[in-house]
């Protein structure tokens, strides 16, 4: 007789196995709802490297950051070794910023000079054509009776003696750089000045010259490094903004925020260590993998069908992001890094793991935020996570286009309400964005996503993405293979429309995916193109080519075969994966049950294998869907007309339950309680479509419904 255990024991065991079922519960509810897609090895080695690219990229400023920074506690209180006149970093970045706006530095482009002097020597050829016609012609100079006669009455010497002249001109002005914005009285007076000593004439034509091939043109570019070079002279010209720090002073206290300029001091003293810390570094680049990983994760639970390029795409985005981050700094926008790769994998990969994204990149940001880019990070996550929101309920390229405009323009708003809020309760400090570089910001947003919508179609292709915009463009019953099944096999056609009017109104009663499920239901049987007169529907009563065959092997491989040219078509029309999917899952396993009792009659001792589809089953509640119409359309167009709803039901009901019970939805993720719902669905459809019709009388005693 056993023993009961102490009540210690006891109660430790009850307690493990309640957190057991507990773990299994959580464990159920955070399993995907339908399988997963199976990934290669190398696409996995794909993903794994560039998650590591990525957590290098984020995590690189902790390689050799310094182990204070302004803002932070300091970790012990600190007095001044000794007098010293420190610069204070922050005024003299100011200082650079006031400067640096009134100043720019231009030099000469010799490309865009030479550019000016052929136009100059264009102009010159022309002359000399005009003069030398003998024939009346237009006259492009609007030359004066003196100019003319005096050019006629040059010898040729004495002309190219001129044109060296306005030659040399022009150069000397080109020399001292031309701006395109001064006007022409004064550009017509630096001519004739440079003319001077040529006789009245010839001195108001050269000039007229030079103007007309220096209009509206410059010869000057910006120099950055000039520039820098000036500022700086400037700022030293000013004088260095510096900090009087005298022996004993209390530099930090322990505790207390370190401030920019106890910083500045304690870097002159070398107290701040900016030594390799490996420590700090592996924190964050594992914190950085670590969101890689969960980002990768939460997208494969919310898109079974997630493939390695796709997830390859969103680290892509980040990685440019985090770089963008660490290049521009601050001065990085967070609309613009956020907004519109948010939109473009939510348009392609669904709502949950563009925020996903999102909320990854929002996390990863590899500078300490101030106050005023932590209110306008927070705005730009939230018009982000709207853009998500938004996106997958986007049905044309119209809508995204309305979007695109509208977010930029509604964050730009919001942006300056909430600064004029903030600039109340700070008082003007710190520096808040003022309208034109919100107007600008919002400018440089709305043409990314623009530039995002016109290389979405790329995007497409190339990542296998599948937007709510090209599931409309493959449903056009016009695309020329869905043409082509119309003409080629109208029965199958036919056939499809019928399921696809079950399955749309199966995937709206559990809300599935409406219009994936309409768009595969077109393409699901495309296969039968290969041979439409192997198949019932498009025999229109005529002689059925299987009993010709008389061999029930034979006539199985032809149906296993529709499925694998469907697949063949679907890749030579560059179907996105999805869609494909709906071609060999529809039918699953499922036994060809014709030819195996055919063969059974024959053969007793037959495989049930060598007659059943390849599959594989249906991986989603979309092709599980399918698949039950498929298998429900004949059954319920066979019934009678004065058939009852509940007869009706049972048809329906026994069929799904035979699938059910041959393990044909079991990869599906879709519950008993959805099935339910689905075959209510199926009859409804079945009732729409066995509406009565009435007779009416026509002459000779016959009639026709309406």
């Amino acid at each position: 007789m056993a023993r009961a255990l102490p009540f210690p024991f006891g109660a430790f065991s009850v307690s493990r196995r309640l957190a057991s079922r507990l773990w299994r519960w959580l464990s159920r509810l955070e399993r995907p709802r339908q399988a997963v897609v199976p990934w290669t090895a190398a696409g996995i080695t794909a993903v794994v490297l560039a998650s590591v690219v990525v957590a290098l990229v984020t995590s690189w400023p902790w390689l050799l950051r310094a182990n204070l920074s302004p803002g932070l506690p300091a970790p012990f209180s600190v007095r001044a070794p000794r007098a010293a006149l420190v610069i204070d970093s922050v005024a003299l970045e100011q200082r650079r910023s006031v400067i640096g706006a009134r100043s720019q530095v231009q030099v000469v482009d010799d490309a865009a000079s030479r550019a000016l002097q052929d136009e100059l020597d264009l102009l010159l050829k022309q002359l000399q054509q005009q003069i030398s016609s003998r024939q009346a012609r237009l006259d492009p100079f609007n030359l004066s009776a003196a100019e003319r006669a005096w050019l006629l009455g040059r010898s040729p010497q004495e002309l190219l003696t001129w044109q060296q002249a306005v030659q040399k001109a022009q150069l000397r002005m080109l020399s001292q750089g031309v701006v395109a914005s001064v006007a022409d009285e004064p550009l017509l007076l630096a001519a004739r000045l440079q003319l001077e000593g040529q006789p009245p004439p010839g001195q108001s034509l050269g000039s007229r010259l030079v103007v007309r091939s220096l209009q509206g043109r410059t010869n000057l570019r910006g120099d950055r490094f000039l520039r820098q070079q000036r500022i700086e002279e400037l700022v030293t010209q000013a004088g260095l903004p510096t900090i009087t720090v005298r022996r004993g002073d209390l530099i930090s206290r322990q505790g207390e925020p370190i401030t920019p300029q106890a910083f500045d001091v304690l870097d002159y003293f070398g107290l701040i260590n900016r030594r390799p810390q490996p420590l700090a570094w592996m924190g964050h680049f594992g914190e950085a993998l670590i969101a890689c990983g969960v980002m990768v994760l939460v997208m494969r639970r919310w898109k079974a069908s997630l493939e390695p390029r796709q997830v390859l795409l969103a680290l892509a985005m980040l990685l440019v992001v985090q770089g963008i981050k660490l290049w521009l700094g601050p001065q990085a926008s967070p609309l613009a890094l956020l907004v519109p790769p948010t939109l473009l994998l939510a348009q392609g990969l669904g709502t949950a793991p563009g925020l996903a994204w999102l909320a990854v990149s929002s996390l990863l940001w590899p500078h300490p935020l101030d106050p005023v880019f932590q209110w306008r990070l927070l705005l730009a996550a939230l018009v982000a996570a709207l853009a998500a929101i938004l996106a997958g309920r986007q049905r044309n390229r119209a809508q995204l286009l309305q979007l695109a405009l509208l977010l930029p323009a509604a964050a730009a708003l919001s942006q300056a309400l909430i600064a004029q809020l903030v600039g109340l309760v700070w008082n003007g400090e710190p520096r808040l964005p003022r309208a034109p570089e919100l107007m600008n910001e919002a400018v440089m947003v709305g043409a990314l996503l623009m530039a995002g919508l016109l290389l979405a179609p790329l995007m497409e292709s190339f990542f296998g993405l599948l937007t709510r915009a090209r599931l409309m463009e493959l449903a056009d019953l016009e695309r020329p293979l869905l043409r082509r099944l119309s003409l080629e096999a109208p029965g199958t056609f036919e056939h499809t429309l019928m399921i696809l009017g079950l399955a749309e109104e199966g995937a709206r009663a559990i809300q599935a995916d409406v219009d994936l499920i309409r768009t595969g239901a077109l393409y699901h049987d495309v296969g039968k193109l290969h041979g439409p007169q192997w198949f019932i529907e498009n025999q229109d009563g005529g002689a059925n080519p299987h009993d010709a065959l008389d061999d029930p092997l034979e006539s199985a491989r032809i149906l296993q075969a529709h499925v694998d040219e469907g697949l063949k078509l679907a890749r030579r029309h560059h179907l996105p994966r999805p869609l494909a999917d709906f071609i060999p899952e529809h039918q699953g396993t499922l036994k060809m049950g014709y030819f195996l009792h055919q063969a059974r009659e024959r053969l007793p001792g037959v495989s049930e294998e060598r007659f059943r589809y390849r599959g594989p089953n249906p991986r989603s509640r979309e092709t599980a869907i399918l698949m039950l119409a498929d298998g429900c359309e004949a059954a319920l167009r066979a019934l009678p007309p004065d058939t009852s709803e509940a007869r009706a039901t049972t048809t329906v009901r026994r069929i799904v339950e035979a699938r059910r019970e041959d393990g044909q939805l079991a990869a599906s993720g879709i519950s008993r309680a959805e099935l339910e719902l689905v075959i209510r669905a199926f009859v409804r459809v079945w009732r729409r479509m066995r509406h009565r019709r009435i007779a009416y009388p026509l002459p000779g005693g016959k009639g026709f419904s309406a």
